[in-house]
């Protein structure tokens, strides 16, 4: 007579039948000790930059469009404000719409320097735009560092998308860095002489328009990939 199998040994092939049900319901994948490393190693924000800062920067700058245009197709009204539906057609003419629902602009252009806040950490600078004389203020950071929620040029590029990473987290230190990359690239500005002079910049902006039925357009933020001095 066989020897009756222990309440542990009944629960152990529970376990496996359950495992070989599901297993040919669904399928699994094998992968070995290597793949598995390489699946859970930790991302590089610092080292992707590195990777795309140059096809970053030369897309940006393809893509540009004159500012003056973007800025001459806006009518706020006399608070400032603008129907979103009526932002569209320019968007998708002259910029990109995001997954979020922004609209995000490639641009280029030249201004001068009508003021230079170097107070605090997120220094700015204000333009005043070539070919352009109506109510909508430009602003251009310019560091030594950029506001944490700013993703103007991570998100003008196209290239980077956020279904291309593993979580938020890891999409938005990309952000970060590419701001980074921005700050360094202007460290050797006199950023306190540029008052009343002519600069020549390439950039980007966006406006957040996911849930408003209106956007706030008395003043656009812009993040330069490349600026200079006339």
């Amino acid at each position: 007579m066989r020897d009756k199998l222990s309440p542990g040994a009944w629960g152990a092939l529970v376990l496996v039948g359950v495992f070989v049900v599901v297993a040919l319901l669904f399928g699994f994948t094998v992968v070995s000790v290597e793949e598995e490393e390489s699946l859970t190693v930790e991302f590089d924000p610092i080292a992707y930059v590195d990777d795309t800062w140059e096809s970053v920067q030369s897309t940006i700058t393809d893509n540009a469009v004159p500012l003056a245009n973007v800025l001459n197709e806006f009518e706020p009204g006399p608070d400032g404000k603008i129907a979103t539906e009526e932002l569209m057609p320019v968007a998708e003419a002259l910029g990109r719409i995001t997954t979020g629902e922004a609209h995000v602009y490639s641009v280029a252009g030249s201004g001068t320097v009508t003021d230079v806040d170097v107070e605090s950490s997120k220094g700015s600078i204000g333009l005043e735009i070539e070919g352009y004389d109506g109510p909508v203020a430009v602003r251009m950071w310019i560091g030594t560092r950029i506001p944490s929620d700013e993703s103007s040029v991570r998100d003008a590029t196209g290239f980077i998308e956020f279904g291309d990473f593993r979580e938020q987290t890891e999409f938005g230190k990309v952000a970060k860095e590419i701001n980074k990359k921005v700050v360094a690239g202007l460290e050797d500005i006199d950023k306190e002489a540029l008052l009343g002079q002519t600069v020549d910049f390439t950039g980007a902006f966006t406006l957040r328009t996911f849930n408003q039925p209106s956007i706030d357009l008395s003043e656009i933020q812009l993040v330069p990939v490349e600026m200079s001095e006339r």
